[in-house]
């Protein structure tokens, strides 16, 4: 088995703010990346110097601490812009890794659809795209002018244009997927089936929860984005389909470049009917509050802010009777769940079910044999079929019609006897 890499955390706090919680989340990643955090500085200040990152006395602490441990890499838990970057490197002789391009190395890892890689791609260039320069400095301090016009500055030049080329390729790859899954999104809608997207902070348990109520069989790993590209399953309950989406887990401070960047991901959380957010019901009160904060300011980024939101605890078997209680005063309306013994899963369904209740109309329809298509136009749809019979005048049906299509099959509504909409 290869030795893990030996990384060392740099970090500029906030005056008050507890370094072990803050850097709990940073050491996660970067076990997640393969990388063993083997020590860490922290400054507290109002923000980061300017060109260094930190202050000069800090700097000589890092250097010696970073030498003591042995380290191999500085991970610096921010996003360093170029010039810092640059300084880092030069003066500690290593690589600098922050906090976007030790997400994006997880990210790398984790896709695995075609899309998946290509918004991988994609940030990776536009994050290195401006920090080019440093990749090439010992060809650059040949300077400008007569005499320079060689392969230093061509090279530098040709890779930025490259670079750029590949950019537009991605994005014009990515708008043609968006393309296809907007029309898939469309057929959906056609059906009127409700759609649920699973967001919650990273690790909370989304993908087992996808397959406890889907019995589908997503890859599940203990480690932070380990779903990187959405994945969508269906289930039914009393005669209706639902569909589920699980997106990439969040977490604190997921860089706005990288909201935008995975957008065409992201957006199976705008186009869903409710967004289930999940909580880890092992986590503390602090953790879970902290947890919220982050998926809803991810939210609120992306658009979905105002999307109607069912909190669901998930992991409630690691909880004892006490801390359930607690629980139930602190989430008074979600289901508990346990994903992983299937503790409170038919609650849960029940409780997405009442929320489109309404969506659909129980009908009794009598379908001319001559009017067959407007039959294959109702299974189409997806309705859910209760009772189907062949009559002496057509097919006599009774189905669960969505609202909107009332109007379409008015022509063949027939009226139900008070006996049977009373058992119904």
């Amino acid at each position: 088995m290869t030795e893990p890499e030996r990384g060392f955390v740099l970090a500029v706090l906030a005056q008050g703010v507890d370094a072990d919680d803050e850097l709990a989340e940073v050491r996660e990643l970067a076990r997640t990346a393969g990388v063993e955090p083997v020590g860490s500085v922290v400054q507290h200040r109002g923000r980061p110097a300017q060109r260094t990152y930190v202050g000069k006395g800090k700097l000589e602490e890092l250097k010696q601490r970073f030498k003591e441990a042995g380290a191999e890499s500085l991970l610096v838990d921010d996003e360093l812009d170029p010039a810092q970057q640059r300084f880092l490197e030069n003066t500690l002789d290593t690589r600098v890794i922050d906090r976007t391009q030790l997400i994006l190395d997880i990210f790398a890892q984790h896709a695995t659809s075609a899309e998946g890689k290509l918004q991988v791609e994609l940030a990776q260039l536009e994050y290195n795209l401006p920090r080019m320069r440093g990749m090439w400095q010992h060809l650059e301090r040949l300077g400008g002018g007569v005499g320079t016009r060689g392969p230093g500055e061509s090279q530098l030049e040709s890779d930025r244009r490259t670079a750029r080329r590949r950019i537009s390729v991605l994005r014009r790859r990515l708008k043609e997927l968006a393309k296809q899954r907007a029309t898939r999104r469309q057929e959906r809608q056609r059906n009127e089936t409700p759609t649920v997207a699973l967001a919650g902070y990273t690790n909370v348990g989304k993908s087992t929860l996808l397959n406890a109520l889907t019995g589908a069989e997503v890859s599940v790993q203990d480690q932070l984005f380990h779903t990187l590209d959405p994945t969508t399953r269906g289930f039914e309950h009393d005669g209706r389909r639902y569909l589920v989406t699980d997106t990439v887990g969040f977490i604190r401070r997921l860089p706005h470049h990288l909201v935008e960047g995975f957008a065409s991901t992201l957006e199976e959380t705008l186009v869903a009917d409710v967004v289930l957010h999940v909580i880890d019901a092992s986590a503390s009160d602090e953790e879970q509050d902290r947890q919220r904060d982050a998926v809803g300011d991810v939210l609120h980024e992306i658009g979905a802010g105002e999307l109607p939101v069912v909190v669901v605890v998930n992991k409630i078997d690691r909880v004892d009777p006490l801390g359930r209680r607690r629980l139930a005063n602190r989430f008074p309306d979600a289901p508990h769940v346990s994903a992983l013994t299937g503790e409170g899963l038919d609650e849960l369904k029940a409780e997405l079910a009442r929320r489109f209740e309404d969506r659909w109309e129980r009908v009794r329809l009598l379908v001319p044999y001559a009017d067959g298509g407007r039959l294959a136009e109702l299974y189409a749809l997806g309705t859910p079929i209760e009772e189907r019979e062949d009559t002496e005048n057509g097919v006599l049906v009774v189905a669960r019609l969505p609202r909107r299509e009332l109007r379409r099959f008015a022509p063949y509504l027939v009226a139900e006897s008070r006996s049977q909409r009373e058992s119904a």
